[in-house]
């Protein structure tokens, strides 16, 4: 599945090229032209990684970064910006930057800083969540797509181990079915919602190897992981 990126670019000329550009690396881009689009599309869809304007019309990519950290932590930001002013940068980062590239500057060296926060980013997610995770009688080997139960062992597809993370990282909480949706399937739309209860139908079917898991729904809301005494 290819990376996707999020660029909100007011300049028409560079934001095609930096899209058509990215596209041919391997990346899939959604290019907008000002604060307020971006801020729409990430709401809409989950992307890998942002590349955000700091002069923009209607909202500048400061204001853009705060409200998307306000819901999301993670996702890297990139900041493009003419200005080099240390207060600038200092700013960008406290925001929640991961890096920051001041005008005129070479394609070549975008694709690269690209590619190493990503590469960061995948890396910080697999150590965060350990290979091998225990649970009543269940033994879930995440990087290797494998599931233990009491009863036997099971091959995952990549959507029910991603699935089965997501719940396992949240044992008694809810999880979003929209926040698993835009993880997972990078989509909410409603085929993709069918397709992911169809999935979640298959993994309570290998819990029923294991009597005190449960995945509840919860009505309005999403699923719940939980542990029955």
């Amino acid at each position: 599945m290819k990376p996707k990126l999020l660029i909100v670019e007011d300049d028409p000329n560079l934001g095609e090229i930096l899209s058509e550009y990215l596209g041919l690396k391997g990346y899939e881009t959604t290019l907008k032209r000002d604060g307020e689009e971006g801020g729409y599309a990430f709401q809409k869809e989950a992307y890998d990684l942002c590349i955000l304007d700091l002069m923009m019309p209607k909202k500048d990519g400061f204001t853009l970064a705060k409200e998307i950290r306000s819901t999301d932590s993670d996702t890297p930001i990139i900041f493009l910006t003419a200005k080099s002013m240390k207060q600038d940068i200092i700013k960008g980062f406290t925001i929640g930057a991961d890096d920051y590239m001041t005008k005129p500057f070479s394609m070549e060296e975008l694709l690269l800083r690209i590619q190493a926060i990503l590469k960061r980013s995948v890396k910080k997610e697999e150590e965060a969540f350990p290979n091998q995770f225990n649970i009543a009688g269940l033994t879930y080997y995440y990087q290797e797509n494998r599931l233990i139960t009491p009863k036997r062992e099971i091959n995952l597809t990549t959507k029910e181990n991603e699935l089965l993370k997501i719940f396992f990282e949240n044992v008694n909480k809810t999880v979003d079915r929209s926040t698993a949706l835009k993880k997972i399937w990078k989509d909410d739309s409603y085929f993709n919602a069918r397709s992911m209860d169809v999935y979640i139908a298959k993994i309570r079917k290998y819990l029923q190897d294991e009597p005190s898991l449960k995945i509840l729904t919860i009505h309005g809301e999403g699923f719940k992981l939980v542990e029955v005494n």
